[in-house]
This record gives C-alpha cells, sequence and structure tokens, in this order.
C-alpha cells in the first residue's frame, strides 16, 4: 500500500512551507539540496522538519495539506508540537460577528 506524507518546514528565515509527497525522505533531500531555483523553499534554506503525518489514501492527504495551508503560523507551529489545546484556542472563531459574541438583543 502506497503511502502519502503531509508535511511542515519551517525555513531558515522563519516561514513555514507546507507540502505533500509519497516518499518523505527524498523530497526533504529534495528541498535541501535546493534542486528548483523556483521553488518556495530554494532561497530559505537550511530547513528543519518541523511535522509530517502520513496517509494511505491521497485524497486524505490532499485534503489535509489544502486546509492547513490556509492555517496561521501559530496554528501549524501548534499542530508541529503537538499541543492540541492550544490549536482548539486558535481554531475558534473570534469574529464580533460570531454567534458567541452576539447579544440576545441582536
Amino acid at each position: 500500500m502506497k503511502k502519502y506524507y503531509v508535511y511542515i518546514l519551517k525555513c531558515s528565515d522563519g516561514f513555514l512551507y507546507t507540502g505533500i509527497t509519497n516518499d518523505l525522505n527524498r523530497r526533504i533531500k529534495e528541498h535541501q539540496k535546493g534542486l528548483l531555483k523556483t521553488c518556495f523553499t530554494y532561497k530559505r534554506r537550511p530547513l528543519e522538519l518541523i511535522f509530517s503525518q502520513n496517509f494511505n489514501d491521497v485524497e486524505q492527504a490532499i485534503y489535509f495539506e489544502k486546509k492547513i495551508k490556509k492555517w496561521s503560523s501559530k496554528k501549524k507551529l501548534a499542530l508541529a508540537h503537538g499541543d492540541f489545546d492550544m490549536l482548539v484556542i486558535l481554531a475558534e472563531c473570534r469574529n464580533a460577528t460570531h454567534y458567541k459574541y452576539k447579544s440576545n438583543n441582536d
């Protein structure tokens, strides 16, 4: 059964890069070597792998990658550190229009 990996790299400038691959070791080496000058990580080396999650289903992996690519850096770091309490806090909607912040008179 083929495995797919969603991963997060921490770049030397602090930016986080999220990607997907079917061979994590190969892909990390490619990032570190800087094989593609047009790649986001090319000028941001060295890189540190801070998170990876494996999947048996490519569709699930793609869905998860797209989901976390939209997350803030703080949220991605909470995931990487396994800080699930912080992840819940950061995921909570804090907009003034959220139902929790509306009064009964609205």
